[in-house]
C-alpha cells in the first residue's frame, strides 16, 4: 500500500505497535496522519521513534519482544475452538506444560498436548531461543483457568481465559421486542432528594416505570464516582474511576444506621439537609457540590455510629471480596481529601508504590475505612434498586452505563498508571456533529500493558459494574477496537488511531456478562468500519440505532423494518438536544452560539430543515402523522416509527417524555454551557418531579404509544 508522508519503516514500526494512521472519515475521504503525529502516538506508546536510528531499534524490540518470554502474558479465546499456545525455552531444552482450571467452575488439572510445528530458533539477548508449540483443548469451560510451563529454563504461568462463543439474549427477548425508559438520574428529583436524583429515586422511578408503564428497563446515566470533595466534575462521562461509585447518589435516610442515631445526631443529619432539600426545587442549573457537601456531612455522622456485629462483619467481607482495587480507590480518595487535588501533589505521592503513599495509608487508616464504608452503602443502596425494579415487573431492570474513560487526575490514573497511557488522550476525529474533533482529555489503555496485566483491572471494573446490573450498555464501544488517540499538545484533528485486541476485550465483556446475567449493548455511533458491527452481533452484543443517524445514501430516513433487530433503538441519544428541542433546530443554535461550527450556520440550519422535512414526509407516508401536527403528536410519531423496528430493545429518553427541550449536554464544550446540571423539566422550563412524572399527561400518552 503506498504511502506519501511516512517512510517505510516509521509505517512499519507504526504497524506493529497497531497505530493506524490512515482512516476514512464521516465525509467519505480518506484522511492521514503526519509523521509527527504518528511518532507522538508511538511515544505515548513508550516507543522513540524520533530519528531513522531510533526506529531501527524499537523495530528490532518488538520483533524479539514474544521471544523473550516462557508464555504470552494471556490467552483469550472462544469456548469451543483450540488455539496454539507458543511456548519459548533454550533451544534443545524440555518443558512440560499443562492447564489448571478456573476454581469457579471445579478447578482441576488438564495435560497439553505439544503439537509439531516447525519453528526456526532465534537468537536473542545472546540466547538461542526456540519454539515449542502446544494446542489447547477444546471443550474447555468458561472460566479464567491457568496455563503453566516448568522445565530447566522454563518456569511461568498465565491466564487462559475462556469466553463464550455468543452471549445469548435473555428468554423474555428471544420472541419479543421491549420497551424501557433512559434517563440522567442526578436531574430526576424527588421532594425527599438531596438536590440531586439518587438511588433511592432510581428504585421508585424503576418500579413505578414497570408497575403504571409496562418498561422493561431503565438506561441511566454511568454511575461512577466522580471527586471525594468538591468542586465535583459535572460530567458522568469523565469520572475518577469507572469501578466505583458515586457516593452523590447515596440517600442518607436509607443507610440502615441513620434510623437508630441518638437525638442529637438526628439533629445533625436533618441540619445538613435542610439547605439541600430546598434545590429540589430550584429550576437552575444542579449544584452538585452543594448535594455532596451536605451528604458528606451527614455520611460522617452515620460512619460514626456502630454497626451490628452482622453489619460490620457484612462491610468486612464487601471489603475483602473489593480486595486491592477498593483499598486503592479509598487510599486516593483520603489522599486528595488530605492533600487537595492531584495536580498538587508531590512527585512521590504521584507514585502508588512509593515510601510516602504507604506511610500516608496507615496515617489515614480511618479516612480510607470511612472511604470503603460509603462503597459498601452504595453498594447495597443499588443491590435494592435492582431487587425492587426487577420486582415491579421489569424483564431487565436497571441499565448500567460503562463511560469510555476516566479523568486524567482521578483515582484510576494513579492507581492504574501502568495500565494507561500518558503523553496521549482519548477523543474522536471530525464528524458532521463536531467538526472540529474532540478531545475527551481520558487517558487510553495502553494495549501491550493491559494485556501484560491480563485484562485483569477490566475485568475487575467489568464485574463491580454488573454486579446489580440486568443490562450494561457501553459508551463509544468502538473503543474496544480502536480509539482515537490525540497526543498532547495536538488538536484533535491531529490524532491517530490505535487497534485493541477487540477480540480479548470483547470476549472478556461477554464472559463476564454471562456470569452476572446481563445484556450488552454496544453504542456504535460515528465512524464505524462496516465489519465492527457485524462481529458485536456475531458475539451477541448489542448495536446502537438512533433515528436522526439512520439514513439512507440520499438523506431519506431509513425504513424501520430495514433497523437492525440486535440494537437498543432510540429516537435521541444524551449528546443531541430532546427531540422537541432537535425538532426546533436548537443544535443548530446553540452549535453556533457556541463558536463549534466551521460551515456557515445557514447551510447548517437549512440542512437540518431538510432533514426534519424528510422525517415529517416520511411519517406522513407511513400514516403515522396527519397534517399540522402539535409538537406531542410530532414526539409520538416519532416514537411508533422506532417502535416498529425489529430491534429488540426500544428507549425512550424520559425528557423527550416530557417536552423537555434542552440538552443535558453539548459536546466540545466544558463551561461554555451547562453541561449535565440540567434538572428535568417540560417545555415550558417547569420542573417535573418524580412524584409528578407518573400523572404527567404528555408522559403517560408516550409511554401508551409504546405500549401499544
Amino acid at each position: 500500500m503506498p504511502h506519501t508522508t511516512l517512510h517505510e519503516d516509521l509505517w512499519r514500526l507504526a504497524a506493529a505497535y497497531d497505530v493506524v494512521p490512515a482512516y476514512r472519515g464521516h465525509d467519505g475521504h480518506d484522511h492521514e496522519a503526519s509523521d509527527e503525529t504518528v511518532i507522538r502516538v508511538l511515544a505515548a506508546l513508550g516507543v522513540d521513534a524520533s530519528t531513522p536510528e531510533r526506529v531501527a531499534l524499537a523495530l528490532d524490540h518488538v520483533e524479539n519482544m514474544p521471544w523473550r518470554r516462557v508464555l504470552p502474558p494471556v490467552v483469550v479465546l472462544r469456548q469451543g475452538s483450540s488455539v496454539n499456545v507458543p511456548v519459548h525455552v533454550t533451544h534443545g531444552d524440555p518443558v512440560e506444560v499443562w492447564l489448571e482450571l478456573d476454581p469457579e467452575v471445579g478447578g482441576g488439572r488438564r495435560e497439553v498436548v505439544q503439537v509439531d510445528v516447525v519453528v526456526e530458533p532465534r537468537q536473542v539477548d545472546g540466547r538461542l531461543v526456540g519454539r515449542a508449540t502446544f494446542a489447547l483443548p477444546d471443550d474447555l469451560p468458561l472460566g479464567w483457568h491457568e496455563i503453566r510451563a516448568e522445565g530447566p529454563s522454563a518456569h511461568a504461568h498465565s491466564p487462559v481465559v475462556v469466553t463464550p462463543e455468543r452471549l445469548e439474549l435473555p428468554e423474555r427477548l428471544q420472541d419479543r421486542a421491549v420497551w424501557g425508559v433512559m434517563a440522567q438520574l442526578y436531574s430526576v428529583r424527588s421532594r425527599t432528594s438531596w438536590g440531586v436524583g439518587d438511588l433511592a429515586d432510581l428504585a421508585e422511578l424503576g418500579w413505578l416505570a414497570a408497575h403504571r408503564w409496562h418498561a422493561d428497563f431503565l438506561l441511566v446515566n454511568p454511575l461512577h464516582a466522580a471527586e471525594p470533595v468538591e468542586p465535583l466534575t459535572p460530567s458522568p462521562y469523565l469520572p475518577t474511576t469507572r469501578r466505583f461509585v458515586n457516593p452523590l447518589y447515596i440517600r442518607v435516610e436509607d443507610v440502615r444506621e441513620t434510623a437508630y442515631l441518638s437525638a442529637a445526631d438526628r439533629a445533625l443529619v436533618e441540619w445538613a439537609a435542610e439547605p439541600v432539600l430546598a434545590l429540589d426545587a430550584d429550576p437552575g442549573p444542579i449544584d452538585r457540590d452543594a448535594a455532596w457537601a451536605a451528604k458528606r456531612a451527614a455520611l460522617e455522622v452515620v460512619f460514626a455510629h456502630p454497626r451490628s456485629a452482622a453489619r460490620q462483619a457484612e462491610f468486612d467481607a464487601f471489603v475483602e471480596e473489593e480486595g486491592e482495587g477498593l483499598r486503592e480507590f479509598a487510599l486516593w480518595c483520603a489522599l486528595v481529601e488530605r492533600y487537595g487535588p492531584v495536580a498538587g501533589w508531590s512527585d512521590d505521592l504521584r507514585d502508588p508504590l512509593s515510601d510516602a503513599v504507604a506511610a500516608a495509608a496507615v496515617e489515614l487508616a480511618d479516612r480510607v475505612v470511612f472511604w470503603s464504608w460509603l462503597q459498601w452503602v452504595a453498594d447495597e443502596q443499588l443491590q435494592r434498586a435492582q431487587r425492587v425494579v426487577r420486582e415491579g415487573g421489569m424483564a431487565l431492570g436497571i441499565m448500567h452505563d460503562l463511560a469510555v474513560g476516566v479523568h486524567p487526575e482521578g483515582a484510576d490514573a494513579w492507581a492504574l498508571r501502568d495500565v494507561l497511557a500518558t503523553g496521549a488522550s482519548v477523543g474522536a476525529p471530525p464528524d458532521m456533529y463536531n467538526q472540529q474533533g474532540q478531545d475527551w482529555s481520558q487517558p487510553p489503555w495502553h494495549p501491550d500493558a493491559l494485556a501484560r496485566a491480563a485484562y485483569r483491572p477490566y475485568r475487575d471494573m467489568l464485574r463491580t459494574v454488573l454486579r446489580h446490573a440486568g443490562a450494561i450498555r457501553i459508551d463509544h464501544v468502538l473503543g474496544l477496537f480502536r480509539l482515537w488517540w490525540v497526543p498532547v499538545g495536538n488538536s484533535p484533528r491531529d490524532g491517530a488511531y490505535v487497534r485493541y485486541d477487540h477480540d480479548a476485550l470483547v470476549g472478556i465483556l461477554a464472559l463476564e456478562a454471562h456470569r452476572a446475567g446481563a445484556v450488552v449493548i454496544g453504542e456504535d455511533l460515528g465512524t464505524v468500519e462496516p465489519w465492527v458491527s457485524d462481529y458485536l452481533s456475531e458475539r451477541g452484543i448489542l448495536g446502537t440505532s438512533v433515528l436522526w443517524f439512520e439514513q439512507q445514501h440520499d438523506g431519506r430516513p431509513r425504513p424501520p423494518e430495514s433497523y437492525r433487530r440486535l440494537a437498543l433503538a432510540t429516537v435521541t441519544t444524551h449528546d443531541l438536544p430532546p427531540t422537541a428541542g432537535y425538532l426546533a433546530e436548537e443544535h443548530v443554535t446553540l452549535r453556533d452560539r457556541l463558536g463549534l461550527l466551521s460551515t456557515p450556520v445557514e447551510q447548517v440550519r437549512a440542512e437540518a430543515a431538510a432533514e426534519r422535512e424528510r422525517m415529517m414526509s416520511a411519517l406522513r407516508e407511513r400514516g403515522l402523522l396527519g397534517h399540522d401536527p402539535s409538537e406531542r403528536e410530532i414526539v409520538e410519531a416519532l416514537h411508533r416509527w422506532v417502535a416498529a423496528t425489529p430491534a429488540v430493545l426500544l428507549g425512550v429518553s424520559l425528557a423527550d417524555a416530557v417536552g423537555e427541550r434542552r440538552a443535558q449536554n453539548q459536546p466540545g464544550t466544558d463551561r461554555e454551557y451547562p453541561n449535565w446540571k440540567v434538572p428535568l423539566a417540560d417545555g415550558t422550563g417547569q420542573l417535573v418531579m418524580l412524584e409528578d412524572l407518573f400523572t404527567n399527561a404528555r408522559a403517560q400518552s408516550l409511554a401508551d404509544a409504546m405500549g401499544e
